[in-house]
C-alpha cells in the first residue's frame, strides 16, 4: 500500500509567499505609477474614466494659459488706450490755450504734433505677442475661455475681444457746407464756411448756407458757431437712415427760444 507525504504547514507558507509577492507587486505598481488603478487590466471602467478626467485636466491647463495669454494682450492695449486718453487731453489743452491772441501759436501746433506723433507711437507698439487690439489690424479675436463636455461631445467656448483703431490718421472732410444761390459775402469750403455783411446790408449779403446730403456716417458731427453761440448735432443712426436733409438736421445746443 503506498500514501503520500505531505507538509500542511509547507504548502500553507507557500501560498501565505505567493499573496505577498502578488500584493507586493500591486504595491510596487502603485507607487510607481501614484494610481491604483494604472492600466486597463487592473479595472477597465475605471481606468477609462480615469483617461478622460486625465484629458480634461490637461484641458483646463490650457484654458488657464489662454486666459493669462488674452488677459495680458487686453492689459497692454487697456494701457494703451489709457495713455491715448491722457495724450489727447494736453492735445486738447494746447488747443484751448491757442484760442487767444497773445500766444505762440507755431510753438503750440509743434506740441500738439509731437503729441500727435507719440500717440502714433503708443499704438505702434501696444502689442503683445504680435496682436494688436488697437490699430485697426484685428476685427476681433477669441480667447478659449472653458470646454463644456455634452453626450455629444467636446465643445470650446470662447471670449470674442473686438479691437479698436486708435491710431492717427489724415482727416477727410466731407462736404457737409454749401451755399444758395446768393453766394455774395459766403465762402463755403468741404467743412466749414464763413460770411461777412457790409454796411449797407443789402440784398448782396443775403445768401443761403446748407447742408449737403452728403454720405454721413453715425457718429459724425457737425458744429456751427455764430458769435457766442455753439450749435452741434451728432449724427445718429435713424439720421443716416433718413431721405431727406431735413431728417438730419436738428439744433442741440443753442440757448433757449432760439432756433
Amino acid at each position: 500500500m503506498s500514501s503520500i507525504l505531505t507538509n500542511n504547514s509547507a504548502m500553507v507558507a507557500l501560498q501565505t509567499l505567493k499573496g505577498i509577492n502578488s500584493n507586493l507587486s500591486d504595491v510596487q505598481s502603485q507607487i510607481s505609477t501614484g494610481k491604483t488603478v494604472s492600466s486597463a487590466k487592473d479595472n477597465s471602467a475605471v481606468w477609462a474614466i480615469s483617461k478622460v478626467m486625465e484629458s480634461d485636466v490637461n484641458g483646463f491647463k490650457a484654458i488657464s494659459d489662454s486666459l493669462a495669454l488674452g488677459e495680458s494682450s487686453v492689459a497692454v492695449a487697456r494701457n494703451a488706450a489709457e495713455t491715448i486718453t491722457d495724450l489727447l487731453t494736453d492735445m486738447k489743452t494746447k488747443i484751448v490755450a491757442a484760442q487767444g491772441e497773445n500766444v505762440d501759436r507755431t510753438k503750440i501746433n509743434t506740441d500738439v504734433t509731437a503729441l500727435k506723433e507719440q500717440i502714433a507711437s503708443v499704438v505702434s507698439a501696444a502689442q503683445f505677442n504680435g496682436l494688436n487690439l488697437v490699430d485697426g489690424t484685428t476685427a476681433s479675436v477669441n480667447v478659449l475661455s472653458s470646454l463644456d463636455r455634452s453626450s455629444s461631445g467636446v465643445d470650446a467656448s470662447n471670449i470674442a475681444v473686438t479691437g479698436q483703431n486708435l491710431s492717427t490718421g489724415g482727416y477727410t472732410a466731407k462736404a457737409a457746407f454749401v451755399t444758395g444761390a446768393a453766394t455774395n459775402g459766403v465762402s463755403a469750403t468741404l467743412d466749414s464756411f464763413g460770411f461777412a455783411l457790409d454796411a449797407t446790408g443789402g440784398a448782396a449779403d443775403d445768401a443761403a448756407i446748407t447742408i449737403a446730403t452728403t454720405a454721413f456716417a453715425a457718429g459724425d458731427s457737425i458744429s456751427m458757431r455764430l458769435g457766442d453761440t455753439d450749435i452741434s448735432y451728432t449724427i445718429t443712426a435713424e439720421d443716416v437712415a433718413s431721405t431727406t436733409t431735413r431728417d438730419v438736421v436738428c439744433l442741440t445746443s443753442a440757448p433757449a427760444g432760439q432756433i
